[in-house]
Parts: structure tokens; sequence; C-alpha cells
């Protein structure tokens, strides 16, 4: 009885508001009544409310649920043409009324309706006819009728076309036409409504900052987006970010705050006639009621006026200060002016007053997602979907936050869902491309973002999205074919600039770059620009260029706090530059960045970390004009001569040989040469130590021979040496010159493998500078601690499509390993036991990462282990399978991490002397000098166990696999045998080194491919000596940075 006594209130306060046209507190006493109970006459009632307020795209959502509830609703069908008819868009108004007439038609319930119907739908066929006719007279190609406009931003709001809709107390519904007005007014004020039809979501621009234009002439395909940002992803562009029809960056950017907007094509210039006339007409009146203030703060919302719109707001929450409509208001307000929590207090306001207010939540969410808050933001718009079920806005809003937030697989469903309802919705399929392919789903992304070009073949972020899903899967051909498209549409757009520049930097060809990013630096000073034109200059040796694009970088107000790892990179790299610049006409074994680089900064510079400690601590390079005057380069050594060229052209088809067939490998030309130029001089040096090594043996020496080879192992505890700049490094801490291939004292060979390595190390250190390639145990405290590299397969959700093809055979690694030691560790270096339970049988059964960490119960990891050569039964620690789980679901990563510990290295370094020792002792006896490819494969053999233990050491904080091919392929030529084909598509050399425990295993599975390939070659000793040629660390700059194509 009470329920019904207060239903019955509630209905005597809603006449009671409905009487006195207070249309805004009508609809609050509807939300409640709905709230309460889902009645069609209310939903109608509601819709019918916001018709008298003009929210036409609320009219519409209304008459769809009612719809869905009962198909013959014929007031729902009146309501909704006339609302599409408000919006311009005729022709599905026409749809709509032919349906809604058919269904009265046949019932004959209400012949009022009936007529009303008729009338309006021969009024909506009228007003198509006259456009037409119209416009066919002005020009003689028939044209599509629809002139394009950009919609109202707020969705409560009246619909804005760049004028002020003012509405009195006793106004009626303003309508396109005369016709559609007058149809209106008959309706009554107390009909009762009923909906059919399909739900169709408006979706509406927002400009930040800028007036809305109503008669803009510009094309729907959102070709102002070169005034935004793409947002950035790891160690690609990073994740790219698109909201609506608008780019915008990672850091939330008010766009984000839009109805994920699309400019909408439907408003003929005749309706904005119409509009103007009525809205003169309504302006004469003086009764200002708060539902006519709403609307004019709604309206300067709408139109950028940001300012007035919160003075507007203002005046009404004076009177009403929990006005839910007028805090929506404000608080939109405030968010596009990046008052983020002053529009998240509005919106929390909003939701006290009245908790059903389904666009607080959804608002809410949005400013949340703005700030960074995901978890929150996805809890309010989840609100918010449960107060309006399945709609395809809040789905496709807390689709894009879940991508953000890195839930690719919630993401994946809502955007799916939200699609099923609206397919034609541009900006979810991109998303939903992106998505899938973080989850490693690159098919199905494909297949998302074309689908998203196919709706609107001008839509710049699916090109551009597409064009970054080509990059990271290297097929840079079709990425510089959607970059082309982007530049077809509007070649203002700075991100396809910098998009093209990250293909060319990934290719190896740094001066195009630099030529593609100066172009996007002139549209946009983007920080992301400068940073990588910046690296390009340094690569090529334009170190007074590089040095002002990193100062730029670091001077850049920053809009996203994500952006500051590339101030910090920036200003390492500037020191690294002004270190390169100092050598440029000094010996290029005298370039040693880890003998000369002090620890510390090196520590920084591998972890991407905060500068402010190496600024007090640590040396800093003279400027970059003493060194320039120091060290002037002559123009020979720059020149690239025809001897040059001619070893050039050698050396870059053996350079080739080492490229991954693997997703995500470009093949990089600069890499190549330098693959090439430093397997030809390992194989030099080799060969002349090799050569001392066999004259010594034949003077009967060979009984001290591998006592003279056995050189002081590496120091273990690095020094400090004065800082950048100040070398003190000696040939036995680093080993990284040709001096002394002889001791003076007895002739004797004294190349270490050390030696060898290094000079590979220090081709890829000057090949790309902005990679943090350093021996790890020159790292200071952090290699007592265990610093080493990090290779992911999963990292949370996301598939790395580089390493991901390694996943199955490690989690069975990381299985059988388990099932050996019966325990494993965690985080905290502490045994696990897995031995009860039957934990290991279902450790057996996992497939998957995350039932592995379910039944171990906690973050875990397992060492893997190489068989030692040297001292038989002995294991060697390997890398270490690490699974750690992500907060909430955002799921697991599951990673290869070596620690560097001294006594590691010492264990390696043993065994690395003793395989070196091993392959001297192979080639330098009876077989030295032979060409015959069975007698030498013993050496081959001793090659491959040599590497075998070089990718299990991992001594480098990055660059261990391409170092470790060069070194084999070096070693190799040594021994006068070349690879002539390359290596198998799929396959990683490291990870086959990696994953096996036994080096015979490695070996006999490199062996099945690399054996056949190879073929006599000595031609390769006529050809000039590398470190002759190209003497100098400048001439090796030029040499990498020069192409003839």
């Amino acid at each position: 009885m009470a329920t019904a006594a207060a239903a019955a209130s509630e209905r005597v306060e809603l006449a009671k508001h409905c009487s006195s046209r207070n249309w805004s507190k009508a609809i609050r006493v509807l939300d409640s009544l709905l709230a309460k109970q889902c009645s069609i006459l209310d939903i109608c009632n509601r819709a019918f409310c916001y018709n008298q307020l003009e929210l036409h795209k609320h009219v519409i959502k209304d008459c769809d649920k009612a719809l869905q509830l009962d198909s013959s609703a014929i007031q729902a069908y009146l309501l909704k043409g006339r609302a599409l008819l408000a919006l311009g868009r005729k022709q599905e108004a026409v749809l709509v009324l032919e349906l809604g007439y058919n269904i009265a038609l046949h019932q004959t319930a209400d012949v009022k309706q009936l007529l009303e119907l008729d009338e309006l739908l021969n009024s909506a066929r009228r007003e198509i006819d006259v456009t037409l006719n119209h416009l066919a007279t002005r020009q003689e190609t028939p044209v599509s009728p629809l002139v394009p406009t950009s919609m109202a931003v707020f969705e409560s709001g009246a619909c804005s076309n760049g004028n002020t809709h003012e509405l009195g107390e006793e106004s009626e519904i303003i309508s396109v036409s005369e016709d559609a007005s007058k149809a209106n007014k008959e309706s009554g004020e107390t009909s009762e409504l009923r909906s059919n039809g399909s739900a169709y979501k408006e979706k509406e621009n927002v400009k930040s900052g800028s007036q809305i234009n109503g008669s803009s002439s510009k094309p729907c395909n959102g070709s102002d987006l070169h005034h935004h940002d793409l947002s950035e992803t790891s160690d690609r562009l990073g994740d790219l970010s698109v909201i609506g029809n608008k780019l915008s960056s990672k850091s939330g950017s008010i766009a984000k705050l839009s109805l994920k907007a699309e400019p909408r094509c439907g408003v003929t210039d005749d309706t904005k006639i119409n509009k103007k006339s009525t809205i003169a007409r309504i302006s004469e009146t003086h009764s200002i009621s708060v539902d006519f203030r709403l609307s004019r703060g709604i309206a300067q919302v709408n139109e950028g006026n940001y300012m007035k719109a919160i003075s507007i707001f203002d005046k009404v929450l004076i009177e009403e200060p929990t006005y839910p409509e007028a805090l929506i208001g404000r608080g939109t307000a405030y968010a596009f002016q990046r008052e983020l929590e002053n529009a998240i207090a509005d919106f929390t306001k909003a939701i006290q007053s009245n908790p059903a207010a389904g666009e607080a939540w959804k608002r809410r969410g949005q400013a949340r997602a703005a700030l960074g808050e995901f978890a929150e933001a996805v809890e309010d718009l989840t609100r918010a979907l449960e107060l309006e079920p399945k709609s395809p806005d809040i789905l496709h809003e807390r689709g894009i936050i879940n991508f953000r937030s890195k839930d690719f697989t919630a993401a994946v469903k809502d955007l799916s869902i939200c699609l099923k309802q609206e397919k034609d919705n541009k900006s979810a399929y991109t998303y939903l491309g992106l998505a899938f392919a973080s989850l490693g789903e690159y098919t199905k992304a494909e297949e998302a973002h074309l689908k998203s070009i196919q709706l609107d073949n001008n839509y710049l972020e699916a090109w551009l999205h597409l064009a970054q899903f080509y990059q990271e899967l290297a097929d840079y051909s079709k990425a510089l074919e959607c970059i082309d498209e982007v530049l077809q549409v509007d070649n203002r757009v700075w991100k396809a600039y910098h998009l093209r520049g990250l293909v060319f930097h990934g290719l190896g060809e740094h001066r195009k770059a630099i030529q593609e990013l100066s172009i996007g630096l002139s549209i946009e000073s983007s920080i992301e620009c400068l940073y990588l034109r910046g690296s390009c200059h340094h690569a090529v040796g334009e170190y007074r260029e590089a040095v002002k694009d990193y100062d730029a970088t670091v001077d850049v107000e920053l809009d996203a706090v994500e952006k500051f790892v590339l101030q910090c990179l920036a200003f390492y790299q500037k020191e690294l530059a002004l270190y390169t610049a100092s050598k440029i006409s000094s010996e290029f074994f005298c370039f040693d960045i880890d003998g000369d680089i002090d620890p510390m900064f090196k520590e920084y510079w591998c972890k991407r970390l905060h500068p402010k400690d190496v600024c007090e601590k640590v040396y800093r390079q003279p400027p970059l004009r003493e060194s320039l005057k120091k060290g002037k380069l002559k123009k020979q050594d720059l020149a690239i001569t025809k001897p040059k060229a001619n070893l050039l052209r050698f050396t870059d088809l053996i350079g080739k040989k080492i490229q991954y067939h693997c997703p995500g490998f470009l093949p990089n030309r600069r890499q190549h040469r330098m693959a090439g130029l430093a397997v030809l001089e390992i194989a030099q040096k080799v060969s002349k130590a090799w050569r001392i090594e066999w004259r010594n043996s034949n003077k009967g020496t060979a009984k001290n021979g591998k006592k003279n080879r056995r050189r002081e192992r590496i120091n273990m505890l690095s020094q400090n040496r004065g800082g950048a700049g100040c070398s003190t490094s000696t040939s036995s801490e680093t080993s990284t010159g040709y001096a002394s291939l002889e001791d003076r004292s007895s002739g004797r060979s004294m190349l270490s493998w050390q030696e060898v390595y290094s000079s590979a190390v220090r081709w890829r250190q000057i090949s790309e500078p902005c990679d943090p390639v350093v021996w790890v145990n020159k790292l200071s405290e952090e290699f007592n601690s265990g610093f080493g590299s990090h290779t992911p397969m999963v990292l949370g959700q996301a598939k790395v499509i580089r390493y991901f093809p390694n996943y199955d055979r490690t989690l069975n690694l990381a299985k059988t390993i388990i099932k050996e030691k019966l325990c494993v560790r965690s985080k905290a270096d502490k045994v696990i036991d897995l031995s009860k339970d039957e934990k290991i049988e279902e450790i057996m059964r996992a497939e998957t990462c995350e039932e592995l960490h379910k039944i171990v119960g906690e973050d875990f990891w397992v060492a893997t282990w190489c068989h030692s050569t040297a001292f038989e039964g002995k294991r060697l620690e390997g890398t270490r399978i690490t699974c750690i789980k992500k907060p909430g679901s955002l799921g697991y990563d599951f990673a290869i991490r070596t620690p560097c510990t001294p006594a590691r290295w010492s264990d390696f370094d043993e065994e690395m002397t003793s395989a070196w020792e091993a392959l001297c002792n192979a080639y330098c006896g009876e077989n030295y000098g032979s060409t015959d490819l069975d007698a030498l494969e013993t050496v081959r053999d001793a090659i491959l166990r040599m590497t075998y233990y070089w990718y299990n050491f991992m001594p480098l904080a990055r660059g261990t696999a391409v170092t470790g091919f060069v070194v084999l392929l070096g070693l190799l030529l040594a021994a006068n045998m070349e690879f002539t084909e390359s290596i198998p598509k799929g396959l990683q050399i490291d990870w086959e080194a990696i994953l096996s425990v036994e080096p015979g295993s490695f070996v006999g599975s490199v062996k099945s491919w690399l054996y056949p390939s190879l073929k006599i070659n000595t031609s390769w000793r006529d050809h000039s000596d590398v470190s002759s040629a190209f003497s100098t660390t400048g001439s090796v700059v030029a040499a990498l940075s020069s192409y003839n194509d």
C-alpha cells in the first residue's frame, strides 16, 4: 500500500511539472518511476519530455527502448520521426515514419495517430524533394543533399549547430519545418507514447576550445587531425589512441570526454534558416526559466565557450544547488578546460542528487579515464551501463578505456557487443583492431582495421593504426602505403611523418627519417619527432644538430607524464653524442664506452632513470665546440673511395645474413652494413691470431700455448674511472684494441675471447648509439646485484610480437625444470616446495603461464641450466624463466631474465675461455688453412659450442643476439667458411641456445641448416683491412651512413 501511495504521489507530481512545463523535473520523476518499474508508457512519456527540451538523442534512445518492449508503439514512431527530422536525418525519419504508418494502418486503433503519421510522413517527403530540386538547380551533377555540420558534444543538452537554442516557458517544440512543428503541437502534451525501431546512436564531433560552426563545408573525414596527437607504446610508438574523430594523446586529452564524436553530415541549409528564425522569435520573450538557462549553458559548451557556460550553470545552481543537469553541464565545461578534478566533483554531486543519472556516471568515468584512473573509470561506466543496458555509446567508451588500461580481452568483448548494435561505428572497429593486435590475433586485427577504413576511406586514425600495425609486423611496404593514404587526405598530419620517420629509422635509413621528421616538426613541435630526429642526427655523425634536438627535447613542456622518459633519454644521449664527437678523429678502437663512461651513468641510461643523481655525481662531457675543435676530420676520412666502396659491397652481402625472418624484425640496412664490416674485421683479426699461433706451434711451443692464451679474467669490480670522457681503461680490462696480438716477451698470441666479442660489441654500439649496448660487468653495484637482460614473451595480456613464438617451448621447459627440482623460487628468492599434494602432476598438465601461476600460488622463477664442457658434471645457471601476476585481471608477465652476478660471470668466463681454447686448438693444428669442409667439421662444432655459451651467458645489457651471430660468421670466415644462405624463417638462433640445456642439442639443431649452407671461400683475404680502410671513429660513422642507391 505504501509503495502504491508513493507511486500515486509521484504521478501527481509528474502531472504538476508537465502542466507547468517544467520538463527537466518531470524527467527526474519519470527516472524514479522507471527505476522501480519499467513501463513502456513512462519510457514514451520521458521521450516526450526530452522532445520538449529538444534533447533529440535522448528521444531516440527512449523510443528505441520502448521499441524493444513493444514493436507496435505508434507514438514512439511519431516522436522518433520528429527527432530524426530535427537532427536533419530526413531519410531515416522517412523510414521510421513509414514503418509506424504501416503498423498504425493495420491496427486502426487510434485514427488521430494514423493521421499524424501520414501528415508528418508527407511533410518529410516534401522536404527531401524540395532540397533535391534546390540542389539540382545549383549544379549540373547530382550530389547528396546532405551538408556536413558539427553536431553537439553534450548528449544531455540541446542539439547545437552553431546557434544558441533559447526556449521560453511557453515555447513548443522547435522543428526543422513548419509542418513538423505543426504536427508536433497537434500531438498534445499528454499523449501516451509507444515506440519501435533499431537503436541509432548519433556521434558528435568535439573540437576542444574551438567554435562549432554549423555552416562548415569541410568534408566529414576528420582532416583536422593534424592538430592532435597520437599516443605512444612501450618500445614501439607505443599504444596509438583515438577517440571518435580525434587523434588524442594517451595522457587523457580532453577530447576523450567527447561522446566518441564523428561529424554528422545531415543538416541542410534550409534547416539552419528555420532554426535561426525560430530562435529569433523566442529570444524576444523575457521569461527566463531554469530550463532555458540550462539550454543556453549547453549550447555554450557545444560552441567551446566554456567560461561563459560555467557562468550560466553557476546561476542555475544558485537557485537549485543539486540540479543534476546543470551539474553535468558545468562538469563537462570544466573537463574541456582540463579542470578534471572540478569536473569529477560536479559529476559526483549530480550522482548524489540523482543516482539514476546515467549521463553523470558516464561522464565521471570519462573524466577519471582522462586522469589515468582506469579502474575507477570502468566502475563508473559499468554503473552507467546498468542504468542503460547494452548502450553502444557506453560500451564503446568502456571498450576504449579497457584498451587503454591494457585489459584487451575486456576491450574486445565491449567493442564486439557495441558493433553488433552499431555496425557503422568506425572508431569501435579501430579500437577492436588495436585490442586484437595486442592479443596476438593479427588476422582479426587487420580485418577490423580494414573494416573501419571500408566504412570511411578518409578515416585518418584507421589508416595510421593500420600503418603502425604493419610496421610492428615488419611489413614496412604496407605501412608506408597506409601513411601515403593519410597524407593524400591531409598532408598536414604530423603524426604520419613521425610514423614514416619511425619506419625509415627501423630500416636503417636515418637520413630519410630526418627528412620526414623535419616536415613533421614544421607542422607540430612534438617531443617524439624531436627526440627521434636527434637520435638520427647522432647516428649519422651530425652531432651539432643532434645536441640541438636533444636540448630541445629536454626543454619541451610535457602534456603527458609518460613522455618524460624521452627527456631522460635525451639527457643521456646528448652526453654520448658529445663523447662520440670527442672521439671522431681518434682510432676506432679508442671508442670505448665500456671503459670510458662512468658506471653510474651507464646504469641510469640502461634503466631510463631520472638523471638527477648523474648530474650531481658524474663528470659531464666537455662542450661540443671543444670536441670538434680538437678532433677535426680530414675529408679523406669521410670520403667513400672506390676501394672502400668495393669493400662495402662485399661486407653488405655478408651483413644481410644476420636478418631474422620473423614477425617484428625489420630489415635494417644500417645494421646489415655494421654486421658485415664487423664480420670481416673479426675474420681478419682472428685469422692473424691463428696464423701466429700456428707458427708458434710449428716452432715447438705448442706445450705452452694454452697457458699463454689464457688471459687474466675480466676485472670483477667495476671502477669509476673519473667519469665520461676520462678514459683510464687498460687493455687488460676492456681488450678493445688491436695493438698487441703478440705478447712482446714470448711472441705468443694474446687474443682472448673477450677481445673477439668486444670488436662486435663496439660496432653494435656505434651503429645505433641510442641502444644501451654495454657489458654488464661494467655497471658497478648493479653488476653485484644481478642486473641483466630482460626479454618478455607476454606482458599482461599482450603477446610480444617478436618473442611470443617461443612461448610454448619456454613454458614446457619451465615445467620440465620444476618436475626435476620439485620447487621454484619466489620474488624474494625463497624456495617454494611443490613436492606435495600432487602439484607436480597439475603443473605438467598446465597449458598456460596463468594455470602455472595459479598452481604455484604466487610470483615465481625457475632457472635453466647449461651443462659445462670445461668441467665435467658441472651445471651453469642459464636464464631465469619468470612468471609475475599483474594487478586485477590484467594477465601475467612471462619472460626470461638473465642476471649477471659476479659468481655467474666467473663461471661463464671460464667456460668461454675453455671454448675459445678448444676452437683455437681445433683450427691451429693439422686443420690450419684447410679448404676441406669435412676436415673442418670439428672447427665448426667448436664455433657453435662457444656461441651456445655466449647466448646463455648474455653478458650485455642489450645486443647479445646480434653480436653472437656476427662473431659466429666472423669465426667461420676466418676458417675460410662462408655462410651463403639465410637464417631459416621463424627461427631465432639465440632462443635455440637459451632453450637447450645441452650444448650438443644446440649444435645438432643449428648444424642441420647451417652446415649445408657453408662453402669454402678464401677470396675474402683479398679485401683490404677493415681497420685500415676505416681507421677512425669518424670514418666508421661515415661508412655506416653512406649508401649508393
